[in-house]
């Protein structure tokens, strides 16, 4: 069993900066793929960002691509997301995903859930 513990969300104004971490519980965090989710008021969860076993390779939504960065420490059981030059449009709840087996199409199915989901965390932009 793995617990997924997201922080970091907040208020920030348009074009500010934001940190999520997702700290895991257990030993085995290295052998999951993880992910970033969000989902907006009266939309669904999408997808956001990925990073795979090692830390040395992630994918990204067309929507945040160059302004958000995945990245992991498994010897800290965490992963995290660099958010800049935020949009309005990046608010939402934020989840993070755990995945055990597969690559990245399977951790973005919307048809297959991850192992594990946190609880997420607000993200809001707004002045």
């Amino acid at each position: 069993q793995v617990q997924l513990v997201e922080s970091g969300g907040g208020l920030v104004q348009p074009g500010g900066s934001l940190t999520l971490s997702c700290a895991a519980s257990g030993r085995t965090f290295s052998i999951y793929i993880m992910g970033w989710f969000r989902q907006a008021p009266g939309k669904e969860r999408e997808f956001v960002a990925a990073i795979n076993r090692g830390g040395d390779s992630t994918d990204y939504a067309d929507s945040v691509k160059g302004r958000f960065t995945i990245s992991r420490d498994n010897a800290k059981t965490t992963v995290y997301l660099q958010m800049n030059s935020l949009k309005p449009e990046d608010t939402a709840v934020y989840y993070c995903a755990a995945r055990r087996y597969g690559g990245f199409s399977d951790l973005k199915n919307p048809r297959v859930e991850p192992d594990y989901w946190g609880q997420g965390t607000q993200v809001t932009v707004s002045s």
